[in-house]
């Protein structure tokens, strides 16, 4: 099992909207960055854990967790002409775009914020905290999977 980062502006399609799904299921369609895509075609699989972060948000925030239920398959939005990710050089015999499809497992509540995450020292070489990066598909290390989840455990004893 590998871990993940998903990027989405909250705006645009948020981790409530996920939960709103029938099977609380979607593709992960529209990523339009080449690394990304290398990501999504060749190393995200089934069964992986995600981390569903709002960008573009304030603040922005992991918002939850999800899985993926279905590994790279070539993004139906790069044919659809009626779709803002529609790519007319992207040839449905030699796909350019993939996608997976993930589901929601739950709601990181409250959700764990860009600052509070950069004050975790186990997260320091953490892609999301390097300066620069602002990929919308990124691999999270066990340790930082684990680290993140530690600290939602300890805020949610808190509150008891």
């Amino acid at each position: 099992m590998a871990y993940w980062l998903f990027k989405s502006e909250p705006s645009v399609y948020s981790f409530g909207d996920l939960m709103a799904e029938p099977d609380r299921t979607t593709g992960w369609d529209g990523v339009r960055n080449y690394q990304a895509r290398n990501y999504l075609r060749d190393d995200v699989q089934v069964g992986d854990r995600v981390f569903f972060y709002h960008s573009n948000a304030d603040p922005p925030c992991i918002a939850g967790i999800a899985e993926v239920v279905q590994a790279g398959l070539p993004d139906p939005t790069a044919f659809d002409l009626g779709s803002d990710h529609y790519d007319p050089k992207s040839d449905p015999d030699r796909p350019t775009w993939y996608q997976v499809a993930i589901r929601a497992v739950r709601a990181i509540e409250p959700p764990i914020g860009l600052k509070e995450l950069g004050g975790i020292p186990a997260l320091a070489g953490m892609a999301l905290l390097r300066k620069g990066n602002r990929l919308s598909i990124q691999p999270v290390t066990e340790a930082e999977w684990n680290a993140i989840l530690a600290m939602d455990r300890s805020r949610k004893q808190a509150k008891r």
